[in-house]
């Protein structure tokens, strides 16, 4: 388990430190960076990062705490798809990725993430909202919800 966690938290670190010239070369003229960090509050609660690979897709990371059952920490990573809606500053987004609860009997899961993120003009915060309907496959196949809403600081 321990190695999963250290391999999660490094994927995180080389994608949050690349130069800016690595970042995507398309950037949203409405993103101050291509970074964001910052913390989601619902289940679970904890940070939540996102790194834009290019205009339009992003991958989201989250380390929290999961308050359902015993309680747990919960790992997540997801390849997301943005589109504006009307207003230049609101995104909806969808996705696909995976789960991990770090308990005793660790399960992990299929995450398909639907949001809306504001980019809040200027300053360089976003705020959000997510829903993310789960298939959990280990160690049982059985189905679950995490949401939540957020900010996020871009740097």
């Amino acid at each position: 388990m321990k190695s999963i966690l250290s391999s999660a938290i490094l994927f995180a670190m080389v994608i949050c430190f690349q130069p800016e010239q690595a970042q995507a070369q398309d950037q949203d003229q409405d993103r101050p960076t291509n970074r964001e960090v910052g913390i989601i509050v619902g289940e679970p609660t904890g940070f939540s990062g996102k790194f834009w690979t290019s205009d339009r897709t992003a991958i989201g990371l989250g380390l929290a705490w999961s308050f359902g059952g015993r309680g747990s920490m919960h790992i997540h990573g997801d390849y997301l798809f943005h589109h504006r809606i009307e207003d230049p500053d609101l995104d909806f987004y969808y996705g696909l990725g995976a789960r991990l609860l770090m308990r005793d009997d660790a399960a992990l899961g299929i995450r398909i993430p639907l949001g809306i993120q504001y980019n809040i003009p200027d300053t360089n915060l976003s705020a959000f909202f997510e829903l993310a309907p789960m298939l959990n496959l280990a160690p049982a196949t059985d189905f679950d919800l995490n949401g939540g809403l957020g900010i996020r600081y871009f740097f």
